[in-house]
């Protein structure tokens, strides 16, 4: 059954390729190259050809625990007609929604999330940087399946929604029209969702829609330009660190001698912000990060002028 569902994300690879060369085009000739460090890029493209790969053997593994609760558990029979898809476009947005927000606000999570938001660019080759470690998603789609919608369904409404937030990153669109930035996810809403700006950090989670953010209350705009990366970013190209690397640090940081039994599950179970807070504390650092700025040295001094 699981050969039932399309493979839109393998049909979308030469959408991807044919739109990262207009947007590298496009750039280049408006003078600001999205494309410049091609470290970054390849770092990205090696990511998602991970991804790929991964979630071609995970997605099988999930459609069956899917159908397992479907066939057990479910609530009701929501069959296939129009307003059934319908609904599971919302149901499985509002699942992103919170897939989302929970991999931001609790470290075990960012640690698969963070691959995402580890380039200092922004680009549709950003889009393409996705995680090795896609498994902790099960458990934010399993209750569509324990109301009724069909695995075929959910599995084909995550890759939609996946392909829609592709082509959110991009600088090379500005704000859309009014009524579309008021309820759909847009450019300038994820670039503040990427953002390390204080102000931007934790916001905008949608997927498709933007409507949770304002009902939740985690809805930012746009505003001053965007510092795109992390508050501490990575000194590395190489894609295992920037796959593995926050896992790293949780078990450095959970096995640390002298911590208490709190400390611990802290620096696994409680947000990332809390984690570079305890590393202040306990006069501790995280790894993968870009060492302090050398001072500038001070500028000599002009001679003083001869006197006449």
């Amino acid at each position: 059954m699981l050969s039932t569902v399309p493979d839109i994300i393998l049909w979308a690879i030469p959408l991807f390729v044919i739109t990262m060369v207009l947007e590298a085009v496009e750039s280049y000739r408006d003078g600001e190259p999205a494309y410049r460090d091609t470290r970054d890029t390849a770092a990205s493209l090696s990511m998602g050809l991970g991804n790929v790969i991964i979630t071609v053997f995970w997605k099988g593994a999930a459609f069956a625990g899917y159908l397992l609760v479907w066939d057990n558990l479910r609530l009701f029979d929501v069959g296939w007609a129009w307003w059934a898809w319908v609904a599971v476009l919302f149901a499985d947005d509002l699942a992103y929604y919170w897939f989302h927000r929970l991999h931001h606000e609790v470290r075990l999570f960012w640690a698969s999330h963070v691959v995402h938001h580890s380039s200092e660019k922004y680009n549709l080759g950003t889009a393409l940087r996705q995680t090795w470690t896609p498994m902790s998603g099960f458990l934010f789609w399993v209750p569509l399946a324990f109301i009724g919608f069909h695995p075929v369904m959910i599995l084909t409404m995550q890759a939609i929604s996946l392909v829609y937030q592709y082509w959110i990153h991009t600088e090379r669109i500005d704000r859309m029209w009014a009524p579309i930035e008021l309820v759909m996810n847009t450019p300038s809403h994820h670039r503040v969702h990427h953002g390390s700006n204080p102000q931007y950090i934790d916001k905008n989670y949608g997927g498709i829609l933007i409507v949770w953010d304002r009902l939740f209350g985690t809805f930012e705009a746009e505003g001053e330009r965007d510092r795109y990366g992390l508050t501490k970013n990575l000194d590395t190209y190489n894609p295992v660190k920037i796959a593995f690397h926050e896992y790293l640090d949780i078990a450095r940081d959970a096995t640390r001698p002298g911590l208490t039994v709190g400390d611990r599950l802290g620096f696994v179970f409680r947000g990332p912000g809390w984690a570079y807070g305890k590393h202040a504390e306990l006069g501790l650092a995280p790894r993968w990060t870009k060492p302090p700025a050398a001072p500038l040295a001070p500028t000599p001094a002009a001679p003083a002028p001869a006197e006449a």
